[in-house]
């Protein structure tokens, strides 16, 4: 039998037995996986959705069985990819093939943050079984393993190095545009599968946006220019974001890097197990605000990266659960000023048995 997916045969038995551990103490023994990430997560499919209606397949979890429902444009891959499971073909939506695999007497497990309204109805008519909300659908992805950590280092390294070659080239002229494409491009040729979401570049006021998307904006002489990016690699991401100053920087300029790059410092330190989301969160949200600038950082501290660009755990002021070791946190501090601009720095950690351990190695920050 050939060795299933990226990882070895083991991994993902292991990834299987955890999970149906989860679904017996939650009193689920069936479970319907519909997200891309899950999918390859557990079983290995690399199968890429084209969108929310068009899906690469889904897994069925029974207590003794696991099946890949996937279509004719995928079923050799899925069978050389996912050996442990058992290939089945969706020819009449996926809602009847499910169906036909059992009458789930005890309720179907399904990940209601992903699974559309249309294939939920399609269930709820086809089955007479309930349908559960997984309380575990992410849980299991926090922690990562050293293989895991591996290829996020990967990532990681392939964006910095990309960053690097951004940070020497960068000049006023250019359009935001024009440097998000020169990142996106940069990747590839480093051997990235891709990004891992769009490229933010913004620009002088448009930097006071914290999820700005780059435009025909030309960069000028004196304005602060936030790259946030990452690359995608063999199905993991990386995130990070950092300040570009395009001549020399203001005092106003100069005094929110520095306090932003101070409450990040801060945060950093108080990573660690056992701490709560919210409470490393108000460590740097106090430090921005001490400075005068709460209200001028909205958004939460950091959140989750692995297979999805998002993902549990948050550093978040309403995230009340203890970070767990292994997880991987990104640690991003923000000010926005209306019509001036911003500041954002974004680090990635994973969280160890004594503290946390920083992933990034490049050293692209200023000392002012």
């Amino acid at each position: 039998m050939p060795e299933a997916g990226l990882f070895p045969q083991s991994t993902y038995e292991r990834r299987l037995k955890k999970l149906r551990l989860k679904q017996r103490q939650n009193k689920c023994p069936h479970s319907l996986f519909t997200s891309p990430e899950n999918r390859r997560y557990y079983s290995g499919f690399t199968g890429a959705d084209s969108g929310p209606t068009d899906s690469a397949g889904a897994l069925l979890i029974t207590p003794d069985r696991q099946y890949l429902l996937t279509d004719s444009r995928f079923t050799e891959a899925a069978k050389n990819e996912a050996p442990l499971f058992e290939v089945v073909l969706v020819k009449n939506g996926l809602a009847k093939t499910v169906a036909k695999l059992g009458s789930f007497s005890e309720g179907l497990g399904i990940e209601s943050e992903i699974l559309t309204v249309e294939v939920y109805h399609a269930l709820r008519k086809a089955l007479s079984a309930p349908l559960i909300k997984l309380p575990f659908s992410r849980q299991l992805r926090m922690v990562k393993d050293a293989s895991e950590l591996a290829l996020m280092k990967k990532a990681l390294a392939i964006t910095e190095e990309a960053m690097g070659m951004l940070w020497a080239e960068l000049k006023p002229g250019w359009t935001e545009a024009q440097a998000a494409r020169f990142m996106d491009r940069t990747f590839r040729e480093l051997g990235a599968e891709g990004v891992a979401f769009e490229t933010i570049v913004a620009s002088g006021p448009q930097a006071a946006l914290p999820h700005a998307r780059p435009g025909s904006k030309v960069i000028q002489k004196g304005e602060l220019v936030v790259i946030d990016c990452g690359a995608r690699y063999q199905g993991y991401c990386s995130d990070i974001t950092r300040m570009f100053m395009v001549g020399r920087p203001s005092s106003w300029q100069k005094k929110i890097y520095r306090v932003v790059r101070e409450a990040q410092l801060k945060a950093v330190k108080a990573l660690g197990p056992k701490k709560i989301g919210a409470e490393v969160h108000q460590v740097a949200f106090d430090h921005i605000d001490q400075a005068g600038f709460g209200r001028n950082f909205g958004h939460s501290l950091g959140h989750g990266v692995g297979l999805a660009i998002h993902e549990t755990p948050n550093l978040s002021p309403n995230n009340r659960e203890p970070l767990p070791v292994g997880a991987v946190v990104t640690v991003e501090p923000g000010i926005y000023l209306p019509g001036q601009g911003g500041v954002r720095l974004e680090q990635m950690a994973v969280i160890t048995k004594t503290g946390c351990l920083l992933l990034n190695q490049d050293n692209h920050f200023y000392d002012f």
